[in-house]
């Protein structure tokens, strides 16, 4: 069965051009021109991947995007002209899974919105329970809390564990320091980094046949972490 996405955003011409791309990649496409009615048609259909824009008449993204997350946990990708990390940071928070800034190249459209979907996909098979999750040189296994890469097999500390299964299960999206505290740690984030700074230290040391340079837990700059979707 074919991958469903909505897209949302009032640029009727992008809307049909990102349509089009997708359906080349065998991934159906409908398309509404404000929040309320993508909202309406969320309700309506089943969907792998929500494109939401930001800047909108009547209800912008970020109100449509609290108003999903209250219903759905679908991917959503955000897409907006403003170029500044408080616009991505306010959408990473209220629940957007990946950000693109306008003008954007289709080709990367078109690779976050497989990556996105194939994540989504892994996660929600059916409620089935995934116990191991294998990427390219790293296998995490849920039950035992151990990883193996090309290092070796490792049996993680419970913190370390949390933090990187919480990473792994966002794949590909950008994960502020305070989200990743609130939820490895459950407790209110207090603006003390040191914690998470020094498992990502260590994590890196295990994973990374190349820790100043890591292929799985990378650093963004000014935001969080990210695990790769490139793996």
């Amino acid at each position: 069965m074919a991958a469903k996405v909505l897209i949302i955003d009032d640029d009727k011409e992008l809307c049909a051009l990102i349509k089009q791309s997708v359906l080349q990649e065998d991934i159906e496409a409908t398309c509404c021109y404000s929040g309320k009615s993508g909202l309406e048609k969320l309700k309506e259909n089943i969907y792998q991947l929500i494109i939401l824009d930001v800047m909108m008449p009547g209800i912008d993204g970020f109100e449509t995007l609290e108003q999903i997350r209250k219903i759905s946990d679908i991917p959503i990708l955000m897409l907006t002209s403003k170029n500044d990390s408080a616009s991505k940071v306010r959408g990473l928070r209220t629940g957007a899974d990946d950000y693109l800034t306008k003008p954007f190249d289709m080709d990367e459209l078109i690779a976050r919105v497989l990556s996105l979907i194939r994540r989504f996909t892994r996660f929600n098979q059916d409620g089935r329970q995934l116990q191991q999750l294998i990427y390219e040189g790293l296998t995490i296994d849920i039950d035992s809390h151990a990883i193996t890469t090309e290092l070796g097999t490792f049996e993680l500390p419970p913190k370390e564990f949390d933090l990187l299964l919480y990473c792994a299960k966002n794949q590909g999206k950008i994960l502020t320091k305070k989200m990743i505290y609130e939820e490895v740690w459950g407790e209110e984030y207090v603006y003390d980094n040191s914690n998470i700074m020094a498992i990502i230290s260590r994590l890196r040391k295990k994973l990374e046949s190349n820790p100043g340079n890591p292929k799985f837990l990378q650093t963004v700059k000014g935001i969080g972490y990210r695990f790769s979707k490139e793996v």
